[in-house]
């Protein structure tokens, strides 16, 4: 008897247990379920909190293009688990984004993407060649030192980007998502995720401890991060020549047009683009055929006669495209929880074709920074922790910024007697070969980021041509002209110079943040 009492109470406490257990477990998994995706939740807010990104995901990325691809990839190898969210996976179709440096191909080998310039029919580019006046010099990049397979590289930039998103998309921790960003989720100033809508129409919330906005030049969230002011000094308008010969293979062709540059490189075994810059924020018209017209009639007279035929033909064939070029000094304000990169952080005059080599050392140098962090979660350190990114990056960047859009001033034609010396004064500077040559090339290829050896070239430039108008003997005109270059030169330079941040940009060392080391 006394053992059937027990094997009773054995059953009594077991049921409790179990009812326990199940009352336990109903409500967690209730809490779960409010807490994930939930369709219903969906149609009555107009949210849904997603569960991956809210209990699994270190860093949303926001945009993969160029810089978001690339960063993705380079932080999902790093056992980060990555969200990118990208308004349209579909292969771009740019003009501009085409062209990567040797400095830029050099810090693409650093984060092991050298080879989504192969099979995408890329080619070499071992330099430029000046036109101007009829007449012509070859600047190569100065690659000695550098194994065989160092240059720059041209291609389409829609096959590059897509290349690099196949290659996020092979980590396993990357997650790659079709949808459109529409805000930051900002909570007691600090960034906790986003919101955004994805490609059938549901809203969606994605929480993670740090958000990186890479999302291009036409961002629409970069006024929660920065101060931004955007210039649009000009347009390039592009066109492709199909199967023509450039009269110098593997190198970028610039002709110092009049009104603005005209640059010719190949982008294809058979394809080479052109770009003409023209000044001003507003273009002839493409629909009434003013544009075909000023290609033809103003453009077509300077392009190298080998090229003249090609040209026509494309502009013949119509399909003549256009872009703004923007410039936008980096002014961030750091805020706990985010970060900015790429074009919607900072862009320059793309004439030199430096935004991939800026954008590719800023991921280097803040997966380098991320590194030793074991988690994210302390937004405020974190945040006080980055801000040395925004110090370590200027050498690199402001040299590269600085170049552009000093060269884009001093190649615009001008009526200004000592603005057209300037010009006269930079390519007979740069045809003397030599230091002359190879120092301005390695600046704007990303080989050298010096800002005083930058500094030092175009005081040069101004100085030699001062003195090809004072000697043998000066005259008050060539005296007046000369005046008029010195002008002209510092008229250009410091106004950069001060945007870019003279501390920042020439004594990093001696900012604070420049020292930080990683939160404990």
């Amino acid at each position: 008897m006394e053992m059937v009492y027990q094997y009773i109470l054995g059953g009594i406490i077991a049921y409790y247990s179990l009812m326990f257990v199940f009352v336990v477990y109903g409500s967690a998994s209730k809490k779960k379920i409010n807490d994930c995706v939930n369709i219903n939740s969906a149609s009555e807010n107009g949210k849904v909190c997603s569960q991956e990104a809210s209990e699994c995901i270190d860093i949303i990325i926001v945009g993969a293009g160029v810089a978001g691809s690339a960063l993705a990839y380079t932080l999902g190898k790093d056992g980060r688990r990555v969200h990118v969210i990208e308004r349209d996976l579909s292969e771009p179709d740019r003009i501009v984004g085409e062209l990567l440096q040797p400095g830029g191909y050099l810090k693409l080998i650093e984060l092991g993407l050298e080879d989504c310039v192969e099979e995408i029919d890329a080619q070499r580019v071992l330099g430029y060649v000046l036109y101007k006046d009829g007449k012509n010099t070859k600047l190569s990049y100065p690659l000695k030192k550098y194994n065989a397979d160092i240059s720059g590289r041209s291609f389409h930039n829609g096959r590059f980007i897509q290349k690099m998103r196949e290659k996020a998309s092979s980590i396993p921790n990357v997650k790659l998502e079709e949808g459109t960003v529409t805000s930051l989720i900002e909570e007691n100033g600090s960034i906790k995720g986003v919101y955004y809508r994805t490609k059938s129409g549901q809203e969606i919330i994605a929480n993670a401890p740090l958000t990186i906005v890479c999302d291009g030049c036409f961002s629409n969230l970069r006024r929660s991060l920065c101060n931004p002011k955007v210039d649009v000094p000009s347009h390039f308008v592009g066109l492709i020549l199909e199967k023509c010969n450039l009269p110098h293979a593997n190198h970028g062709h610039v002709i110092l047009g009049n009104p603005s540059s005209i640059l010719f490189y190949p982008i294809s075994t058979t394809e080479t683009r052109c770009l003409v810059d023209v000044p001003g924020q507003k273009l002839p018209s493409f629909s009434n055929g003013d544009m075909a017209h000023y290609l033809k009639t103003v453009v077509t007279p300077q392009v190298p006669l080998e090229l003249r035929c090609s040209f026509i033909e494309a502009v013949d064939k119509g399909n003549i495209r256009s872009m703004p070029n923007r410039s936008m000094p980096a002014c961030p304000y750091p805020k706990p929880g985010a970060i900015l990169i790429g074009d919607a952080f900072n862009m320059r005059h793309p004439l030199t074709g430096g935004g991939m080599t800026v954008a590719f050392s800023d991921i280097v140098l803040l997966r380098d920074l991320l590194r030793p962090m074991h988690h994210l979660h302390d937004s405020s350190s974190l945040c006080k922790y980055l801000e040395s990114f925004y110090i370590l990056r200027k050498p690199v960047a402001s040299t590269i910024n600085t170049l552009a859009e000093a060269l884009y001033k001093v190649f615009c034609a001008s009526s200004d007697a000592g603005s057209k010396e300037m010009r006269e004064a930079c390519f007979d500077y740069l045809s003397l070969g030599g230091v002359f040559s190879e120092g301005p090339v390695a600046l704007l290829s990303g080989l050298n980021s010096s800002p005083l050896i930058l500094l030092l070239h175009f005081f040069a430039v101004a100085i030699y041509g001062v003195s090809r108008l004072l000697l043998p003997f000066p005259s008050p005109k060539r005296m007046w002209i000369g005046a008029r270059l010195i002008y002209s030169a510092l008229g250009i330079i410091f106004p950069i110079i001060k945007d870019e941040g003279v501390r920042e940009m020439f004594l990093p060392f001696t900012v604070a943040a420049y020292y930080r080391t990683p939160p404990a």
